[in-house]
């Protein structure tokens, strides 16, 4: 029977994870890479742990009460799992397992030290690390001592961080189990981490070692600083000496202590530059070997390298495929789109066929592939401008990018730069008219491609669908509609301009625009006020939304009083608003139409903090706040020489803005729209392939791009495992936090604002909404969780047009990603609310319930309280 207990190194692997674990498994590759040394050892399989399970009295009944905890009760999981392990440390070990590591250690070295391990089945996974969630320990000699840590080993599965972390990525307890290391223990003069990538900016052309003296213990639990080493091409390109006071050593007797380090040693590297390299050298042929980046554990014995462990780097963030070694420069889609969260594959696929621009994917991401923009002379000024007014934070970054020598390679000059698509002269006119026909347009074809579609299934739907996003890119590419709300945006920033230079007032615009016609996504926050209006006098009605769960709760409204009004309200408003969502770009995401609850708390924030008719009051009085800063601006112009020509010209351009800004939302509205006709065909056709017995459940076909789901309607054949591995690698890019450039060396580069015009301790970002406001701070990451008193301060990573309907409510707005014309930009515009975008790191650095003042003329936030 020790066959099935006790496996070698050389008898583990890749393929083994589940009977050795994680660590186990990296260990058995490593003992098969050329050059590399490996201490010797064996892993006591996860047959031993679940044949200890089994003997271990009440732990089913243990193990039920834990998967009903909730993750974020700490009191709850520390006192259950404090149990649990109690309970496994007291099974006796029975006598052919402790018979098979015996015979082990009488192979290896029964009297020699060793290090025990956990390697759990959960762990050093390509998308999940678990570091440091299970126990080491470290110089442990003689069986009855390596017996007695490997089962605290196996209770270490529960240790209250490990059950948290697998309760927060979703791994279930019953189906993790522990193997155990037992490996020769190295008394190293010097230890630490190679990362093959730089753990800091995700650049995988350079290697950073850590280094200590002695154990590497002492780096790990953070006794000392260590030694960094960044290594690239073969030589060391920066290096930084701590002072190392105390160094981990290993005793005779076993077990480990802390010696002070001698003071003419404390300041000497931990290694010499040439053994960085080596080491970096070895550590690009392990990394070759798995095929990604890695996290290695190495100690230094007689100037000879040895490995003790390698795991997957989880934290960085993928690069997109090119396959052709050239240099290249991203930048991402969802900065761009307020929507930084990860899609799933079937959006990925529709918002690569709805854009004309080619663009590349990973992490859940898209990327717009900018290297030809940067390396021709014709285009890069100019793109360089746009981006940065935009975005300064990513215009930084690519200006860091551009001077580093030889990244990219200039193109020959091609003469005057090419016109971006869409681009061309402004309308003639300020003509009102030239909007309602661009919105008739796109509503009639909308109406169309709805009725059309019902008549379609199979392949037919495909087909149509394909066929139809040729009429969305029409409408949504044509150059009319961007020149209208370009016309708008240059003439937004003219005034800007301008009016800072004769008058000496900052971003008056922003005051200019607010209460336009045709801004679709202001006039839903407006809407939902009304439908407030609706509902509050209906006392039956507010009580029974505050207890509502789940989605039928608008067929029970016409049983109460004022129930049948307050339901046509809300799906009058849906008819129209309906079709959108936090992530709307993303087709899969659940629309408010699908899930009308996303909206009760919205509602019932609006009766709670609003007067009856505060929409069109809220809204006149934006428009009559704008009016009132036109007549004062062209009074003051009129004033200056040459006054009546300067007062002339900013009408104009007030005019333009007014009559044309508003529609710079209905683009995306008019897709979000057509999208959400698709998603309920491509529903219902998952529902007859769910029938079919094709697919497992409908929201399957989120997993497939449109081609690959086309393919399953035309065989009606699906590939499950595809499927499933996809839901496993949208989990792990949830993780993930995109960059706003990235690198094709895997760099992501963030850029900076280089200011120093604001208040000590301030934080700076983009301002995009002008006015100062003193309020408290509300940090919402949820919507759907979001609890606003009038006049609190929204404090969030980013906001799409979903969000606007909590704008009625707040004073002002600050958010981690944005540009100057985005849409949670423009709404506060038109809403006049101070807000500042671009904070990095706004959610963390700004706490719930904080005083804050957002000075939204000079774009910063000072933290008052």
């Amino acid at each position: 029977m020790s066959e099935q207990y006790v496996l070698d190194f050389h008898e583990t692997g890749q393929a083994r994870v589940a009977v050795v674990g994680g660590k186990g498994a990296h260990l058995g590759e490593l003992s098969r890479i050329e050059g590399i040394r490996v201490p010797a050892g064996f892993c006591v399989t996860t047959d031993a742990f679940r044949r200890i399970m089994t003997e271990a009295p009440s732990i089913n009944d243990q193990l039920d009460r834990l998967s009903r905890l909730d993750a974020d009760d700490r009191a709850a999981i520390q006192a259950l799992s404090a149990e649990i392990r109690q309970t496994i440390e007291g099974v006796p070990i029975p006598d052919d397992l402790a018979a098979a590591v015996t015979g082990a250690l009488a192979r290896f070295g029964e009297q020699a030290a060793y290090a025990v391990r956990s390697s759990a089945t959960a762990e050093d996974l390509p998308t999940a690390s678990f570091a440091g969630q299970q126990d080491t320990y470290l110089n442990v000699v003689g069986p009855a001592a390596i017996l007695r840590h490997i089962s605290r080993c196996w209770a270490s599965l529960f240790t209250e961080r490990a059950v948290t972390y697998r309760q927060h990525n979703g791994f279930d307890h019953r189906k993790v189990h522990m193997a155990v290391v037992v490996q020769r223990m190295v008394f190293p003069q010097a230890a630490g981490i190679l990362f093959t990538a730089d753990p800091v900016t995700g650049n995988r052309k350079v290697a950073a070692v850590d280094a200590s003296f002695g154990l590497g213990e002492a780096l790990v639990s953070g006794l000392v600083n260590p030694d960094v080493f960044k290594v690239r091409d073969g030589e060391v390109v920066d290096k930084t000496v701590a002072a190392k006071q105390v160094a981990i050593q290993a005793e005779p007797a076993g077990g480990t202590r802390v010696l002070a380090v001698d003071p003419e040693r404390q300041e000497q590297p931990a290694l010499t530059d040439a053994q960085a390299v080596r080491l970096v050298a070895l550590g690009r042929r392990i990394e070759a070997h798995f095929g990604r980046p890695q996290d290695i554990e190495w100690c230094l014995v007689d100037d000879d390298f040895q490995i003790v462990q390698s795991r997957s780097i989880t934290t960085l963030f993928p690069i997109p495929e090119t396959g052709d070694g050239q240099n290249h420069v991203y930048l991402s889609v969802g900065h761009q789109q307020m929507m930084t969260d990860p899609l799933k594959p079937l959006g990925l696929s529709f918002w690569q066929m709805t854009t004309p621009v080619p663009m590349a994917e990973a992490g859940g991401r898209l990327f717009v592939d900018i290297t030809q923009r940067l390396a021709s002379p014709a285009s890069r000024a100019s793109f360089l401008e746009l981006v940065g007014k935009s975005d300064p934070l990513t215009g930084d970054a690519l200006r860091t990018v551009l001077d580093r020598d030889g990244f990219i390679q200039p193109l020959p000059d091609e003469g005057p730069p090419r016109p971006l698509p869409g681009g061309g002269p402004a309308p003639a006119a300020n003509d009102p008219a030239i909007v309602t026909e661009l919105i008739g347009r796109s509503e009639a074809s909308i109406a169309a491609t709805e009725r059309e579609i019902r008549t379609k299934s199979g392949v037919a739907l495909f087909d149509f669908i394909q066929e139809d996003l040729q009429e969305l890119r029409r409408i949504l590419f044509d150059p009319q509609s961007h020149q209208v709300f370009m016309s708008a945006m240059e003439a937004t920033w003219w005034l800007n301009e301008r009016l800072e230079e004769w008058l000496g007032e900052k971003n008056v615009a922003d005051t200019l625009t607010q209460s336009v016609p045709h801004n679709v996504t202001s006039e839903m926050g407006l809407a939902l006020l009304d439908v407030a209006d609706v509902i509050r006098p209906y006392p039956e009605v507010v009580a029974f939304l505050r207890n509502v769960e789940g989605e039928g709760f608008l067929d029970e409204l016409p049983g109460l009083a004022g129930g049948r009004e307050a339901r046509d309200a809300i799906e009058a408003w849906l008819d129209k608003y309906g079709m959108r969502c936090v992530g709307e770009i993303d087709i899969t995401r659940p629309r408010w139409s699908e899930r009308p609850s996303m909206l009760v708390a919205m509602i019932l924030g609006n009766i709670k903090n609003f007067e009856p008719g505060a929409g069109p009051r809220r809204f006149e009085q934006g428009r009559q706040e704008a009016l009132n800063k036109e007549q004062e601006l062209l009074g003051r112009l009129r004033a200056l020489p040459d006054g009546e020509s300067k007062a002339d010209e900013t009408q104009r351009m007030i005019e333009r803005v007014r009559t044309f800004i508003g529609y710079r939302e209905y683009p995306k509205y008019g897709m979000v729209s057509r999208y959400f006709v698709y998603k309920r065909a491509l529903l219902e056709e998952a529902e007859r392939l769910v029938r079919a017995g094709v697919l497992g459940e409908t929201e399957d076909i989120f997993y497939l791009s449109f081609a690959e789901l086309h393919d399953v309607a035309r065989t009606n054949q699906v590939d499950g495992e595809l499927i499933q591995r996809r839901k496993e690698a949208f989990g792990a890019y949830e993780a993930l936090t995109p960059p706003r450039v990235l690198t094709s060396d895997g760099e992501a580069i963030t850029g900076a604002y280089r200011r120093n015009d604001v208040p000590a301790g301030a934080l700076v970002g983009l301002p995009v909404s002008a006015g100062t406001i003193e309020g408290t701070a509300r940090v919402v990451l949820d919507m759907a969780e979001a609890n606003l008193e009038a006049g609190d301060i929204l404090v969030t990573a980013y906001t799409d047009p979903s969000w606007t309907p909590l704008f009625v409510a707040i004073g002002g707005l600050v958010t981690e990603v944005g540009g100057l014309m985005t849409h949670g930009a423009v709404v506060a515009r038109e809403y006049g609310l101070p807000a500042v975008v671009g904070v990095v790191d706004a959610t963390r650095l700004i706490r719930d319930g904080q005083r804050i003042r957002v000075h939204g003329t000079d774009g910063y936030i000072e933290i008052l309280s």
